[in-house]
């Protein structure tokens, strides 16, 4: 096939056929944006100078890239942002699990294969059938992998808006999807942006556990429990662990919560569904794993990233939330003198919560 020069490029058409590409590659929504993130910066800034990204010093490193698309890939004049869903139509019910607290509730999106590998390679084929017809094409992608504001990108490209949790919400699909972006130097027809629908709803501020939601729109990541159990590598704050309850990879209160959840559609994508039953097992039995066993399992799983130790950690503070039983004080003795001190010292902490 001969490639188009960007002079002579139908950038109208060119649009319409992306779209098509990429539901053919399996992504559920698409949109196009400029570059412009200027009316989002200044949050940023103030968001980071107040330190609420805790240890996630990544956030911070790249400075104002994050906010200008140019500085990052110079020469991109315009973002294709993409949605994919990823909720399995096999997971054991959110509510069921958390009021059962014996069982370990990871978020549902971690339940399948690491999501950046899906995106990634869809978003490389969708790269490449435009590389195959434009000449002198020039595009990168990103799915939460590098300094980009995705919500910010995907709400100017028209896909939903931010939702006073942060993040993403649309009317026809709620919040379960995972976004992916191709930052590219062709002048794509830009998509226009959706109206707010949160209205005067504050059901997401009010159900998180922790309260890391401090308001509208702006989130305390040093609170919040997806930052407590995967981004913290250290010690979890002693005041927040009996907030955790029986979360050890993630929390998905505030979009279980969300009225517009109830429009969420489930995937049929093959790689998001349910591995080595994650949706519905014991905090013991996952604490039993040994370190050979949780590599086997979790490999090529987004939840394998934080590692052995954080694993028990995390499961340490769930079982010490738990209802009392001889099986868990088993357990938990179990791992009193582990390796690693922090483990033991989360171990001890969970003894002393069930204490006679």
């Amino acid at each position: 096939m001969q490639k188009v020069s960007p002079r002579q490029i139908d950038y109208p058409a060119l649009a319409v056929q992306i779209r098509a590409w990429a539901h053919e590659l399996g992504f559920h929504a698409v949109g196009i944006s400029d570059t412009d993130l200027s009316s989002a910066e200044s949050g940023l800034l103030e968001w980071l100078a107040l330190g609420m990204h805790g240890e996630m010093d990544y956030m911070a490193n790249y400075g104002i890239k994050r906010s200008r698309p140019t500085e990052l890939v110079p020469g991109t004049l315009s973002v294709i942002s993409l949605r994919m869903h990823y909720m399995s139509p096999k997971a054991r019910d959110s509510w069921q699990v958390l009021a059962e607290d014996e069982r370990a509730f990871i978020s549902r999106y971690s339940l399948g294969r690491d999501y950046h590998k899906v995106l990634r390679n869809r978003l490389a084929k969708l790269a490449e059938k435009i590389r195959g017809v434009v000449a002198e094409f020039e595009g990168r992608v990103f799915t939460d992998s590098a300094p980009v504001m995705e919500v910010e990108l995907a709400r100017k490209a028209g896909l939903g808006w931010r939702g006073k949790h942060t993040l993403l919400l649309s009317r026809e699909h709620g919040s379960y999807f995972f976004l992916g972006e191709i930052y590219l130097n062709l002048p794509l027809p830009v998509d226009a942006p959706q109206q707010e629908h949160c209205g005067t709803c504050t059901r997401c501020i009010e159900i998180c556990p922790t309260q890391a939601i401090i308001a509208p729109y702006r989130l305390d990541a040093r609170r919040c429990i997806s930052y407590l159990t995967i981004e913290l590598k250290g010690s979890i704050p002693v005041e927040l662990r009996p907030l955790i309850g029986n979360r050890i990879y993630g929390c998905d209160d505030c979009q279980l919560v969300c009225p517009w959840n109830s429009f969420a559609q489930i995937s049929v994508e093959p790689d998001f569904a349910v591995r080595h039953g994650l949706d519905d097992v014991s905090l013991v039995e996952l604490f039993a794993w040994d370190e050979a066993e949780f590599n086997a399992k979790l490999a090529g799983s987004a939840i394998y990233r934080i590692g052995y130790e954080q694993w028990l950690r995390n499961i340490s503070v769930g079982l010490g939330n738990a209802t009392k039983s001889p099986e868990i004080v088993a357990a938990l003795r179990s791992r009193v003198e582990y390796p690693s001190k922090m483990v033991r010292e989360h171990v001890a902490w969970a003894l002393t919560r069930h204490d006679d």
